[in-house]
């Protein structure tokens, strides 16, 4: 196993984006992840392996928002493959844009042979499998739409204290992570229009008072119940043919550039929970580069307790290039580091 300061090389990766959302696959040279179901796998990284998502998320190699994906052997017979998922902040139970990007990654490199129209490839996260399908046309994956796990509401209009902007209310929803959801208007901001400075401030006081007031719990297992972040929108939940826009702050204060995939699928459960959306109504959702990912509920569920629902979500990813990386005998620097 690799150690913090010794020589790393030939840690490979393919590099995506979904809309501008960046996606770094590793393709080899990461140490074997034991672990008999994919939490214990991730708990593993996270214990023993977490030098290697410093080197490859943080700078020089990556930057404060990059995200990335280790593949790993599913336990799951029905899986085609089984990822981790990886940020600035440790690891996360489900990422759709990252989904997304699978989608493609699984048919472009032969994991998973291309069937025209359509090609299904089961991807196992540590929330559970998500099945991606992708649209195939003369042999080529194009746009990539997946079935969520079940997505609830955990709580509405909870109001917790901030220090900076007073009493809050917000939505809690579950979309294979758990997200805080306020319209921004709460705080005098527009998401097509404030600073992201501004909306940052906003979404990490709400992240940082619903962790430490509102206990969650998530049925199937305790390493799901913590908050992810915080998605601020344009407070049209109503359906609507009209994109309705948000941002999402997750992690440590990393903004994604899409839409948010498990963002959109929680925003949907909420939408569904109070009879804003009907199952089947597809609409699309907007993110601060303009993306566009589409999401309906597409069937009723439960999961423990909560009334549920499946969402599907769609969007398009792109390659952007393969990267072959190596740290050297004696560059502490090399290690990773973020400047804020």
């Amino acid at each position: 196993m690799a150690k913090p300061n010794s020589s790393i090389s030939d840690v490979t990766t393919i590099e995506m984006h979904t809309g501008g959302e960046p996606v770094r696959i590793v393709t080899a040279g990461y140490p074997d992840i034991p672990g008999a179901t994919i939490l214990q796998k991730r708990r593993f990284v996270r214990d023993n392996l977490d030098h290697l998502r410093r080197l490859l998320m943080f700078e020089p190699r990556g930057h404060f928002d990059m995200y990335g994906v280790i593949p790993v052997e599913p336990d799951l017979a029905e899986a085609d493959m089984a990822v981790l998922f990886m940020h600035n902040e440790g690891y996360s139970t489900m990422c759709g844009h990252a989904v997304i990007a699978l989608g493609r990654y699984a048919i472009e490199t032969g994991i998973v042979a291309a069937n025209e129209p359509e090609t299904n490839v089961t991807i196992q996260c540590p929330c559970g499998p998500v099945v991606a399908h992708v649209a195939v046309r003369d042999g080529k994956p194009g746009r990539v739409r997946f079935e969520s796990v079940p997505a609830f509401a955990f709580v509405l209009d909870k109001t917790v204290g901030t220090d900076a902007y007073g009493p809050v209310s917000v939505d809690i929803g579950y979309g294979g992570a758990f997200y805080a959801v306020v319209p921004a208007d709460q705080f005098g901001l527009d998401v097509r229009t404030s600073r992201t400075r501004d909306l940052v401030d906003a979404a990490t006081a709400v992240s940082e008072a619903v962790k430490a007031q509102v206990p969650l719990h998530h049925p199937d297992d305790d390493d799901l119940a913590f908050l992810y972040g915080t998605i601020l929108t344009d407070g049209r939940d109503e359906f609507s043919e009209l994109p309705s826009a948000n941002v999402c702050v997750f992690a440590d204060a990393q903004v994604d550039r899409s839409p948010t995939g498990s963002g959109v699928t929680a925003r949907i459960a909420l939408q569904h929970r109070r009879r804003l959306i009907e199952t089947g109504q597809e609409r699309p959702f907007e993110s601060v580069t303009g993306a566009l990912f589409s999401g309906k509920a597409i069937s009723e569920t439960t999961c423990g307790d909560f009334k549920a629902v499946s969402v599907e979500v769609g969007g398009e990813a792109h390659f952007t290039g393969e990267c072959r990386f190596r740290l050297e005998d004696g560059d502490t620097i090399g290690n990773g580091f973020l400047l804020r």
